[in-house]
């Protein structure tokens, strides 16, 4: 099925025949592209660098509205959870109709399996072996100007444990080195590194081959937060009613989907590693260098008309807001046989998944909140979330962000609070420890909440501020309506936050959350301002409580703050390029958008 055509009929797809440039221009159109309101899928037809090379077209943002990513998905999200969720709860059949309608629904469950070719297929119309395979041949994208290289973005990752027994779909970055090396971002945590490491213990290189394009619904399923050893194309024959068709790679024995675009075939050498980064992620900064296996490249092939697809990843919202969206809707059922009691949840965009998540509970004991947060943080991906907030199931709709807040500031007390310390994704800066750090569970299901304080307007608050922390630049006052405002405070920080926190305690009767934020920050962009503090805080270390009132630095940190790692720099476009895609006509100059997400830092 041709999804390109699909995206056009829809009315989903813009095509760019201007030329645009692998390094920059083409990565800083769709990143502005997918934060418009009516974002669509861009195909760049004219692609070339900056010496006149000319490429394959390029495809971005396949994934960049709800309807596209319903359209790629067959159905709605909703309709694959309630699905699942009858799998894992079946009725007992009433009748002899309903129990053969049940067998057959079962008789078609076959298709869920994949179903290797003999055949080469379309990946392998056009084949290039050994020195004769230049990744420098593939227009991979260059996304931000501190970004170590070039890299694959929406690379399907395919691998196998040294038994071949189990079979492994993963999404990871993959930096281009050179002609035919390309490094293996796979997180400790991905059953891509589990089997690295078997394959290490062994002795034995191991067989990787990445795949790029064909059917796109192969990309979600790479992402998907599986339970381990489920084989991620078992979720794509779920939902496409019909198995994913693979075939074998030319030079190892990974199966690859015949229909991909490109593939990428080679082996890791387990014994060699190379530094990796910097690289502007998802969490709209970037990555610290560090070492990663190396995949040596065996082969290429592609289609004989290919399209390259990436996607760009940086600051909220981005493509994978669509993903994360059909994800969270499609994984309810699966949370829910953890937390039997879960309504619902939501992951806001800003909160770039693991920072930031609401649940909705049916409560039925005192702490249940509480003991949700600890299984929520013992469940699979789910582990990697930093800040929960639990609400019972009289509470708003989750979606409706003004509305939660205000039931959450007016049940809020100290005492709803719940730190702890776990597991992060390990692209989290704000631990002082790689891969783990503190938590944050709020259980907003009982009221916790005190008197409201003796509010003051913003400069009457501020002056009092300033009498005692010179440091401070301005303030904001949000969410004045309820029992717990938020005041966030702007600071050039010359000592630890906390010291200043201590100084202001002595006006808590007119506050009750202090935010700390650092002087990039904007303290009328609501929106980028909760992308940014929950990025940057570590429970253990950012969150001081004196009696009443609460104090959160989410400022940046630094040896005096206890954090001996280098704080990253935010991924922000370049002006000169997002002019000169102005000019040609690729980018609207649209100042409005720009200021909204803070295009520009």
């Amino acid at each position: 099925m041709n999804y390109i055509e699909i995206l056009r009929q829809n009315g989903l797809l813009r095509e760019i025949n201007e030329p645009c440039d692998i390094e920059l221009e083409i990565a800083h159109a769709s990143y502005i592209e997918v934060k418009k309101s009516d974002s669509k899928a861009l195909l760049f037809t004219n692609v070339t660098d900056k010496n006149g090379k000319k490429y394959p077209p390029v495809l971005t943002n396949i994934f960049g509205s709800k309807r596209a990513t319903e359209l790629i998905l067959g159905v709605h999200p909703d309709a694959v959870a309630s699905e699942i969720s009858s799998l894992l709860k079946p009725k007992k059949p009433k009748n002899f109709g309903e129990k053969l309608d049940f067998l057959s629904y079962l008789f078609g469950m076959r298709k869920v399996f994949t179903k290797r070719l003999k055949e080469r297929g379309e990946c392998q119309e056009v084949a290039y072996f050994g020195e004769a395979a230049n990744l420098y041949d593939l227009p991979v994208l260059k996304t931000w100007a501190l970004d170590g290289g070039a890299f694959i973005t929406m690379g399907q990752v395919y691998t196998q444990s040294l038994n071949g027994e189990l079979q492994n779909l993963g999404m990871y970055r993959l930096q281009v080195y050179d002609k035919n090396r390309l490094g293996m971002h796979w997180q400790i945590h991905k059953d891509g590194a589990n089997f690295f490491n078997e394959y290490k213990k062994a002795g034995r290189k191991m067989p990787v081959s990445v795949a790029i394009g064909g059917d796109p619904l192969y990309i979600w399923c790479g992402q998907a937060p599986l339970p381990k050893g489920i084989f991620e194309l078992l979720l794509y024959g779920f939902i496409r009613k019909q198995p994913a068709r693979l075939v074998k790679s030319l030079t190892n024995e990974i199966y690859i989907p015949h229909d991909a675009d490109f593939v990428i075939e080679g082996f890791v050498d387990t014994s060699k590693s190379e530094l990796e980064g910097p690289f502007g992620d998802h969490t709209g900064f970037y990555t610290p260098i560090e070492p990663f296996p190396v995949m040596e490249v065996t082969a290429i092939t592609h289609k004989k008309e290919p399209i390259f697809h990436a996607t760009v990843v940086g600051k909220p919202p981005l493509e994978d807001k669509y993903f994360g969206w059909a994800t969270e809707r499609i994984f309810l059922p699966l949370l829910q046989t953890t937390v039997p009691e879960l309504v619902d949840y939501n992951m806001p965009e800003n909160g770039v998944f693991h920072n930031l998540i609401l649940a909705k509970l049916n409560t039925l004991y005192p702490a249940h909140a509480k003991q949700a947060m600890h299984a929520f943080w013992g469940v699979g991906q789910m582990s990697f979330v930093k800040h929960a907030i639990f609400v019972d199931e009289n509470a708003p709709d989750l979606g409706k962000y003004d509305e939660i807040s205000d039931f959450i500031l007016n049940r809020f007390g100290v005492k709803s609070m719940l730190v702890s310390e776990g597991v992060c994704d390990q692209l989290d800066h704000a631990s002082p420890n790689s891969c783990y750090g503190g938590k944050l569970g709020i259980d907003a299901t009982n009221d916790f909440s005190i008197n409201a304080p003796e509010l003051l307007s913003d400069e009457a608050l501020l002056s009092k501020f300033q009498s005692e922390v010179g440091e401070i630049l301005a303030l904001k006052q949000y969410k004045t309506n309820t029992k717990n405002p938020i005041c966030i405070v702007k600071i050039d920080k010359k000592e630890p936050v906390k010291f200043a926190f201590e100084k202001l305690v002595k006006f808590s009767s007119n506050f009750r959350i202090l935010i700390f934020v650092g002087c990039e920050n904007r303290l009328d962009n609501a929106y980028m301002l909760i992308w940014r503090v929950v990025n940057n805080i570590d429970a253990l270390r950012d969150i001081f409580i004196n009696e009443a009132v609460v104090g959160v630095d989410a400022t940046s940190k630094n040896a005096a703050d206890g954090y001996e790692r280098e704080w990253p720099k935010q991924t922000d476009c370049s002006r000169e390029v997002v002019e000169n895609l102005i000019k040609k006509g690729v980018v609207k100059d649209d100042q409005e958008l720009f200021e909204k997400f803070e295009i520009f830092g």
